[in-house]
């Protein structure tokens, strides 16, 4: 078998099975260990799949630029922003993460709410700047571009003042074994501490989230608990978090 044949095999099976193990691959093609791996990192290189320990995992597709991610399924975050500005009940102190998904979450929220919103998202800020009744509080720090938001030591020093009620989570990849991650080191950390100081972290995953991974982890899916998920997602896709403790509400 070719190279390139062996490596469409592995995609094939990743995409039917969710993820691949390297000794398994190896024991099918009856090639070496060695020889799997390399075939991994130059998928990997080429985003195509996420190396984990032991094998891989889907890449996320939600790693895109800003740009081009604002019109990645559209609708569903626009329905799962919906749901989610749902669960925001007036007086409460929300933290709302960058991100495509929370750009539409704002846009859902109605003029008369009462809120405070802090953010580390300049965009986010702006989207909620004509709402009289919501106070806005921005994190401060470098900004990483490719997502709109704040990073970096300033951030997290300023994330330790918050105590929220609701952390709205921004997310490439949500999976119950790899965890929370996103595509940036200080991006995750970011997330992580704003975790650390809401009550209750929620996540809006349209369906090209779930069950893959990015490069950096945010942290375990206990961080999270609830999930917010387009209404068609197949409940086996949904059933290891729930069995987590994890609530889930389809939109």
């Amino acid at each position: 078998m070719l190279t390139s044949q062996r490596k469409q095999r592995i995609l094939e099976q990743l995409a039917a099975d969710g993820q691949v193990v390297s000794k398994t691959l190896s024991e099918t093609f009856g090639v070496s260990e060695d020889t799997i791996r390399r075939d991994l990192r130059e998928l990997s290189a080429e985003g195509l799949l996420q190396r984990v320990h032991g094998g891989a995992l889907p890449a996320s597709a939600a790693i895109a630029p800003f740009a081009e991610r604002k019109t990645l399924a559209l609708d569903s975050k626009r329905a799962i922003a919906r749901r989610g500005a749902a669960l925001i009940e007036p007086g409460q102190v929300v933290i709302i993460d960058g991100g495509t998904t929370t750009a539409e979450l704002v846009a859902c929220l109605p003029h008369s709410l009462e809120l405070t919103v802090v953010t580390h998202s300049p965009s986010i800020a702006l989207a909620l700047a004509d709402h009289p009744h919501i106070e806005v509080i921005t994190i401060g720090g470098r900004l990483y571009k490719h997502s709109l938001v704040a990073v970096g030591a300033a951030a997290i020093a300023g994330i330790a003042n918050v105590r929220a009620d609701l952390f709205f989570m921004g997310v490439t990849g949500v999976h119950c074994e790899a965890g929370l991650s996103t595509g940036d080191y200080e991006e995750s950390c970011v997330k992580r501490a704003f975790a650390s100081r809401a009550a209750e972290t929620v996540v809006l995953a349209s369906a090209e989230k779930i069950n893959t991974a990015s490069r950096w982890v945010i942290g375990d899916v206990s961080l999270v608990n609830t999930l917010v998920v387009e209404r068609s997602l197949e409940e086996s896709l949904t059933a290891p978090f729930a069995a987590r403790g994890i609530a889930i509400i389809r939109a």
